[in-house]
């Protein structure tokens, strides 16, 4: 083989699984953005019995062909208390065997379900008049580019398989495995997907370039590289999420090292796992992940206690560091770095909000006077900050801006009153009706509480969507979050309606805590506008809404 000619073979390769990489990420793009709000609440449900927990982690990893963003997902939970690390744990087992079904469904080939999909899901990707419509034509688009990937992999390396430098280099890889084991850890982990990873293995290894041996041991490494992103993802977490996700890491990465070392010492294990190499490789990675589902779902329960005794909260430094304003006086003179550090100061402003609602919601089921005034003195610094921010763009005005300048620091003005309202939103009414909760004796129904907590999920989801256009100005994004105004406005419509439904059957719970129960509602309803409109700017400047409503 020429050099020019390796070097083309080596581009095609690199640009077909560049392809796989973004397919994916497309497929888990268009889930995520179409269909995150009934996942997060599937999630939430399924928290009763540990197989049920399972099964749902499966299929939202299959959903999501991407058992990482199953783990961020749940994290999430866990970090605000509304999963024990224990079930968090199994829905993450479920989900890596939901990722190696997906590996299974993918590596189907069918001639006609390219183009069909293509078809289909650009069509109704350019006609979807409705945001989820087309999403459904996105994650089309991207599971017919992930099987155009596989055919392109598939036809670069052809040339490769008879080539006597390519069979020396993979031979030692069939020879030494535990090279191949971080190979593929490391190959999983730098394009941030098991799936994609484990994938290309196996057709590597279908074209006879890869030895089975070898690309066995690179599909197990790929384990191990899934677990370690999800590890990194949530570094930051609260230690009960990063205990669950410590524990999937040890578990993963453990029993593919164990595997590893059963399939150096017993290589003709793999023959009965398929007639052929392609077939024993992706065989391996589903019975890996099923078996290791088996044997550690009765265990989750110990394996989380065991670890927090290893991982153990640091006791909080005396000496922690005061929030610092960024509203840097001497930068009046320059207008635009100005306005950065304003935008600054107000994402911080909204991350504060959002701990303040992850704070408020534990308080409805149990009074905490402490947590309380945290939120109160948390409540005042957010007013401090507003005010500062009104004050600091009233003087940048004054140096006088150009005229996208000026509309810009309105924009940001706005978006600090509309922060500020969500803030006595939280304080002046969600504190107060706790509180009332506590004072009087009173519980809400079990139904009452469940719309309750899965309404507060919704908010909490936006809340997060919202600081994220804060930070990256993504007009799709911005587009997300308007609409999820709309539905987050149908649904407490959905919730009052139920919960007048309750009054009528003469439910006890429902009527001593009806006010409380729709002022709630209302309350969060109104925190969700607040940071809605963080998305209007963004659009009206991109022409996607409209100034006014009326006809």
């Amino acid at each position: 083989m020429s050099e020019p000619h390796a070097i083309q073979i080596l581009i095609h390769i690199a640009g077909a699984a560049a392809l796989l990489i973004w397919a994916v990420r497309l497929v888990r793009t268009g889930v995520e953005r179409g269909f995150a709000a009934p996942m997060r609440f599937w999630l939430r449900h399924s928290a009763k019995n540990r197989l049920l927990a399972a099964g749902t982690g499966m299929g939202a990893a299959v959903l999501l062909q991407s058992s990482t963003a199953v783990a961020v997902l749940v994290s999430n939970f866990v970090s605000k208390g509304g999963l024990g690390a224990a079930t968090g744990l199994a829905f993450l087992l479920g989900a890596d065997v939901g990722s190696a079904v997906v590996t299974q469904l993918l590596m189907v080939r069918q001639p006609l379900l390219i183009p069909l999909l293509l078809v289909i899901g650009i069509t109704i990707f350019l006609r979807g008049e409705g945001s989820n419509t087309r999403q459904i034509g996105r994650i089309m688009i991207g599971l017919a580019l992930i099987f155009v990937s596989l055919d392109m992999i598939r036809g670069a390396t052809e040339p490769m398989i008879s080539n006597p430098g390519t069979q020396a280099v993979m031979a030692y890889l069939g020879r030494d495995l535990l090279t191949a084991f971080i190979i593929g850890a490391v190959f999983a982990w730098g394009v941030h997907s098991s799936v994609a990873a484990v994938l290309l293995f196996v057709t590597l290894a279908g074209q006879s370039i890869l030895p089975v041996a070898a690309a066995a041991a690179m599909v197990l490494g790929a384990n191990l590289g899934g677990g370690f992103i999800a590890f990194v993802l949530t570094y930051s977490a609260p230690l009960s999420s990063r205990r669950m996700v410590m524990a999937n890491l040890i578990l993963r990465g453990g029993g593919a090292a164990l595997t590893l070392a059963l399939i150096t010492a017993l290589p003709d294990v793999l023959t009965q796992l398929g007639a052929t190499p392609a077939r024993q490789a992706i065989n391996l990675h589903l019975a890996f992940n099923v078996a290791l589902a088996i044997v550690a779902l009765p265990l989750v329960g110990a394996i989380t206690s065991g670890l927090s005794y290893v991982m153990v909260e640091k006791p909080a430094s005396n000496a922690s560091l005061q929030t610092i304003s960024v509203l840097d006086p001497a930068l009046l003179d320059r207008p635009q770095r100005a306005i950065d550090c304003a935008a600054r100061e107000l994402l911080t402003m909204g991350q504060k909000i959002e701990r303040m609602l992850i704070a408020v919601e534990p308080l409805y089921d149990q009074w905490n006077a402490t947590t309380a005034s945290m939120i109160v003195d948390q409540d005042k610094a957010i007013k401090k900050t507003h005010l500062d921010i009104k004050l600091y763009l009233a003087r940048l005005g004054q140096k006088g801006m150009n005229e996208d300048l000026s509309r810009r620091s309105m924009e940001l003005a706005s978006i600090s009153s509309n922060l500020d309202a969500a803030s006595d939103a939280i304080t002046r009414i969600m504190l107060d009706l706790a509180e009332r909760l506590d004072r009087q004796k009173l519980n809400f129904s079990p139904k009452g509480r469940e719309e309750i907590s899965d309404f507060m999920d919704r908010v909490q989801s936006n809340v997060q969507l919202a600081l994220n256009v804060m930070l990256n100005q993504n007009p799709a994004e911005a587009r997300e979050l308007v609409a999820a105004k709309e539905k987050v406005r149908m649904v407490e419509q959905k919730l009052q309606r139920s919960h007048i439904g309750r009054l009528r059957e003469g439910l006890t719970e429902s009527i001593e805590t009806s006010n409380i129960h729709q002022e709630t509602l209302r309350a969060l309803k109104q925190i969700n506008t607040a940071f809605s409109m963080v998305g209007h700017p963004i659009l009206l400047k991109s022409g996607d809404l409209l100034k006014s409503r009326l006809a």
